[in-house]
């Protein structure tokens, strides 16, 4: 089972249980956010998903892995969804999931940053989540819980993700930095 809840701290933050976890997704979210006609940002959300986290005895040997649905993608507009289902975006009938894999765990001031390679359309590229464990609690029923946020910057051009449409204006109909936010609550497996 690993150690016991409350006896692991990093600068007073109690650490999770070193173990299997696997993530709570009726209470996670994976969510974006990118720039619209450049005055603008839209939010969007994957609603399947899944994920586990490997907490190590010592935290730096712990890992994540995560599969994420992409034909899941809400935006709030249908028609939209259906263009980013699409060839010109995620292209979810060739490439049906995104994936994060993670390469390695490094401590930062009371923060974690969390390599690892995300998997996008069949391209995969390096990425670095800036990880805040917000805190391992017992749960009425029993269960270790753990609570994270995680954000991160990418540019989704570097996914092949390269459609757009030039404004009259100038600039864009889409911008290409895409601000990844997380929000994780993973339960005490094993």
């Amino acid at each position: 089972m690993g150690v016991a809840l409350g006896t692991r701290t990093l600068d007073g933050v109690q650490l999770p249980t070193a173990g299997r976890w696997e993530i709570d997704r009726s209470h996670s979210s994976v969510e974006f956010v990118v720039r619209h006609l450049m005055v603008s940002k839209v939010r969007g959300r994957f609603g399947e998903f899944s994920g586990s986290l490997r907490i190590g005895e010592v935290p730096e040997q712990s890992s994540v892995e995560v599969v994420i649905d992409a034909a899941g993608i809400d935006t709030g507009d249908s028609s939209r969804d259906e263009h980013l289902r699409s060839a010109d975006f995620l292209d979810v009938a060739t490439h049906p999931t995104l994936t994060f894999r993670s390469t390695a765990v490094r401590e930062r001031g009371g923060r974690w940053l969390v390599d690892g390679e995300l998997t996008v359309r069949g391209v995969t590229r390096p990425v670095t989540l800036d990880v805040e464990l917000l805190g391992v609690v017992t749960s009425p029923w029993g269960k270790q819980v753990a609570g994270f946020t995680a954000t991160a910057d990418i540019d989704r051009e570097d996914f092949g993700l390269t459609w757009n449409q030039a404004l009259e204006t100038g600039g864009v109909l889409v911008g290409r930095k895409v601000r990844i936010e997380l929000s994780v609550e993973a339960i005490l497996a094993d």
